[in-house]
């Protein structure tokens, strides 16, 4: 028999069907549970199609390439931080914003050769970076900063390397004697007998670790976007919160890490815990801070405004509507 439905019903069904899921852009180029871990949940659990998302998460090896996208359209956002290169490109003249802080704080290990027990014994060593001006260097930056190291003074050869699993390597074979690593990397080099010289956090260094970056311009003219995006991520965070989650996070740590072992994933899991904001506001402070340092040297830096490189009026409206609840 066959089924027989008004036109106006049809033309709603086609139009229903015919419904895409608006496709966005998403890159980051830091390799670890910080960055990537809220993201890879967020994808694998299927928030960003909840929000009617069509998501691509993009790895960069730097946050240069990352920033290239981003200005050339290639990109909608960027998971990254308030490094050398995304201060540098706004001071360039990208109108490039924070509109939300997943983490606002220094977070990670600071990982060397068994024989170093101090910072002082840092001076005359190889340090790796992944790449000048990016995150794990501005992290490295902030933390010789906060020990009272000057590397150019200090004799400290800071040397590109590449990502997280290419510097615990690196640290392994003795090409580098101490480096940036996140906590899942971090407990790895512990477990092989390698020193951990701080646990940044300890620290309490306000840093814009892991921000959400787009222009000005897509956030003008697509708010609804930008704000899906950070519903999506209020999501994911409040999913790893809840310990009845850990076997799932942690496979998504596994698989999306290239981690050997999926036990390797559960250090980086307990963190995730803690590491993400409940409120996710773009931390001013953090920028504030690395102007600070890096204003030193780039005038063009120097002369940025914390206060000009975020915009949570997005972040205001979620937590209007209760959105950073865990209850829910």
């Amino acid at each position: 028999m066959r089924l027989r439905i008004s036109f106006t019903i049809a033309l709603l069904l086609i139009a229903s069907y015919g419904q895409a899921a608006t496709q966005t852009v998403i890159s980051y180029a830091s390799f670890n549970e910080r960055t990537a871990g809220a993201l890879l949940v967020a994808e694998d659990q299927g928030f960003f199609r909840k929000q009617d998302l069509d998501a691509r998460l993009v790895y960069v090896r730097a946050g240069n390439v990352a920033l290239s996208a981003l200005a050339a359209g290639e990109s909608q956002f960027y998971f990254g931080s308030g490094t050398g290169v995304t201060l540098g490109a706004v001071a360039g003249g990208l109108d490039g914003v924070f509109v939300a802080g997943l983490v606002n704080r220094l977070t990670g290990t600071f990982v060397v050769h068994p024989q170093i027990k101090t910072p002082a014994q840092l001076k005359g060593r190889n340090i790796g970076v992944q790449s000048i001006g990016g995150g794990i260097w501005m992290i490295t930056m902030l933390v010789l900063d906060h020990w009272g190291i000057e590397p150019k003074r200090d004799g400290i050869n800071l040397r590109i390397v590449g990502d997280e699993a290419v510097l615990a390597q690196a640290l392994a074979t003795n090409l580098i004697e101490g480096t940036y690593l996140g906590y899942t990397f971090g407990a790895l080099m512990k477990r092989q007998g390698f020193n951990v010289l701080a646990d940044l956090a300890s620290l309490k260094i306000p840093y814009q670790s892991t921000g959400v970056f787009v222009r000005r311009s897509f956030l003008k003219s697509s708010p609804e976007t930008v704000e899906k995006v950070l519903r999506a991520m209020t999501q994911a965070t409040a999913y790893i919160e809840k310990p009845e989650n850990k076997t799932s996070v942690m496979t998504s740590l596994h698989k999306g890490l290239r981690l050997a072992r999926f036990q390797d994933a559960e250090e980086g899991y307990e963190l995730m815990r803690t590491l993400y904001e409940r409120r996710i506001y773009p931390n001013a402070d953090g920028i504030r801070n690395a102007i600070r340092l890096l204003g030193t040297s780039n005038e063009k830096i120097r002369q940025l405004k914390a206060e000009d490189l975020v915009d949570d009026r997005l972040v205001r409206k979620l937590e209007k509507e209760g959105a950073f609840e865990r209850s829910r």
